[in-house]
């Protein structure tokens, strides 16, 4: 891959990620797949490397980086197993919110634990009749002295039940639709706040995925982040800036794949020779180094920019997400062809891959979503003569 001009700490940051990955992930994905198992073992390890905070103020416990840091460490984490990848990232997910609306002493009181890895947090929106439609949710929130009371059901929520802090969008006028949402923290050991069962996924299945369930669960007023109202923009600014980490899940599980997959082209041979040395399997290897690169190169870009605090640092995130996901999808599936029949078998890791590479197409806003965000933005631009 190319370098990118990555600095010394930078590449320090690749290489222990790189040999937690190798030295710790390799040995038990597959058993982490078929069981279901979260990865704490594993978590504890990416804690205890300080990786945890990469992307949190000093002040706050952390590291001090940024987005672009932060994609390094979930890429190469997600060439070995994006399960584990995504149950690190999610953590980030559920941290955003605080750290982007949460006031300084919000901050103070949930940032360090968190830039620890001494408390996952995990981020609620989705529900079964908004997925897509943010705007639409029906978890309500109402204020009663210096109180709120949430009732209603998050839906496939990552670190659902795992995580011990979590940032929620519950609506606190329903009349309003999207301008009626706000956004809350909520502790997982508050009375009236439980969980759904673990979902039996078909892929990042060490991952943990519940419903949160919120019955007259109440809460203290001063846990609402920012104001009333603006739980909306609390949502898309903090996808604003993980999606670029979705899109690193994607480059990496892909990256990975393409990695077994050049492996075994040149173990496994045909007619008498190494299956790398047919023209028709160089050319499928090709492409898929090809748009992996493009992924990247734009993935890291789209993370800078985010750092860089730019007013439409949406689109880029989103176009981030909306191609690595499909060059992910697409080489994952290409590995299994090349692997043939053995691809198909769990005996090697591609068919896991080409399992765990679907949800990438799917959370934090569908694809179709992406390409809605990039639209919007194209058409404001013709409308201020901003093309070119």
């Amino acid at each position: 891959m190319l370098s990118y001009g990555l600095n010394e700490t930078q590449q320090q940051m690749v290489e222990l990620a790189a040999r937690i990955g190798r030295e710790k992930i390799v040995p038990v994905r597959a058993e982490l797949d078929e069981t279901g198992k979260f990865p704490w073992d594993i978590l504890g390890i990416l804690a205890d490397a300080g990786l945890f905070g990469v992307y949190i103020p000093e002040e706050y416990g952390g590291l001090g980086f940024g987005n672009f840091e932060n994609c390094l460490v979930v890429e190469e984490l997600s060439k070995y197993c994006i399960g584990v990848s995504v149950s690190f990232a999610a953590s980030g997910l559920g941290a955003y919110p605080i750290l982007l609306f949460g006031s300084h002493e919000q901050k103070l009181k949930y940032l360090p634990d968190i830039a620890a890895g001494k408390k996952l947090a995990a981020f609620g929106i989705t529900e079964s009749g908004s997925g897509s439609d943010a705007g639409s949710i029906r978890t309500t929130a109402t204020r009663k002295g210096d109180r709120y009371v949430l009732n209603g059901v998050k839906q496939w929520i990552t670190n659902g039940g795992e995580a011990l802090t979590y940032s929620v969008i519950a609506k606190t006028d329903k009349s309003k639709g999207a301008r009626g949402a706000s956004a809350f923290v909520v502790e997982k050991d508050t009375p009236g706040f439980t969980f759904g069962k673990k979902e039996n996924k078909l892929g990042i299945r060490a991952s943990a995925t519940r419903e949160l369930v919120f019955e007259d669960c109440e809460i203290p007023a001063e846990n609402i982040l920012g104001r009333e109202g603006i739980g909306f923009i609390v949502a898309m600014k903090t996808f604003d800036q993980t999606r670029t980490g979705i899109a690193a899940q994607a480059v990496g599980l892909a990256q990975g794949a393409l990695n077994e997959t050049l492996k075994y082209a040149h173990e496994r041979k045909t007619f008498g020779k190494a299956i790398i040395s047919h023209q028709a399997v160089q050319h499928m290897l090709a492409n898929m180094a090809t748009q992996i690169e493009a992924a990247r190169a734009l993935t890291y870009e789209a993370s800078r920019y985010c750092d860089s605090g730019a007013k439409d640092m949406a689109k880029y995130s989103s176009m981030a997400k909306l191609l690595s996901s499909d060059v992910c999808m697409q080489v994952t599936t290409d590995c299994v062809q090349i692997f043939g029949g053995y691809g198909y078998m769990r005996e090697y890791p591609v068919e896991k891959m080409m399992r765990d590479a679907k949800i990438l197409q799917i959370y934090e806003g569908t694809n179709q979503i992406q390409r809605n965000v990039i639209g919007q933005f194209l058409i404001k631009e013709v409308a201020g003569n901003k093309v070119g």
